[in-house]
């Protein structure tokens, strides 16, 4: 009889330490998968407070956020996309990624990038930003856009784009429909 419970003992030695390891296994790949879900639900939560008094609603096809923030200001925002507001309903500040903006008549609204500015009055216009790069596309009105550090604007209507890089001049461009196509098919478009 004790040969047999000297044999089960070392048999329970052998396999707790296997346990063990799957265990810690299982907890490694349980953090792994909950720590990016959780990161991505505080991103979510802090992005639905971009502005205030905006409502935010979740759309998944392609993935972004619908801010309706009342009186005619609609903002689309890509998922990733890093908008902070300047002051409640005057503007927002966007570091990376794109926005569609829908602006109906109002007094004013801006958009700051790293590279530009723009305003806008009564329109419907993209914002893209990438390393080195802000493209301003208006899709109906217009949009007036400057480089945070000149004073020189262009004006842009239906159709129209400019790409604003650091030392290179503002030309305003009717762009190609496969720029287009690509650039609001990030919208649902």
């Amino acid at each position: 009889m004790d040969e047999i419970a000297a044999r089960h003992h070392r048999s329970r030695k052998r396999a707790a330490p296997a346990v063990g390891r799957y265990w810690a296994m299982a907890m490694v790949l349980v953090t792994a998968l909950a720590v990016p879900l959780m990161v991505s639900l505080f991103q979510a939560e802090a992005q639905a407070q971009v502005l205030p008094g905006c409502t935010a609603t979740r759309v998944t096809d392609p993935p972004r956020q619908v801010l309706d923030c009342g009186n005619g200001l609609l903002i689309e925002s890509e998922a990733a996309a890093a908008l902070t507001a300047q002051t409640p309903q005057s503007g927002l500040d966007l570091e990376g990624r794109a926005i569609l903006i829908e602006v109906s008549p109002r007094e004013s609204f801006q958009v700051l990038t790293p590279h530009a500015i723009a305003t806008v009055r009564g329109t419907q216009f993209a914002v893209d930003v990438d390393a080195g790069v802000t493209s301003v596309f208006v899709v109906e009105g217009s949009v007036e856009v400057s480089r945070r550090d000149e004073p020189a604007t262009v004006l842009l209507g239906p159709g129209e784009g400019v790409d604003v890089r650091p030392g290179e001049p503002l030309v305003v461009r009717e762009w190609p429909q496969p720029r287009v196509n690509a650039l609001l098919a990030r919208f649902g478009r």
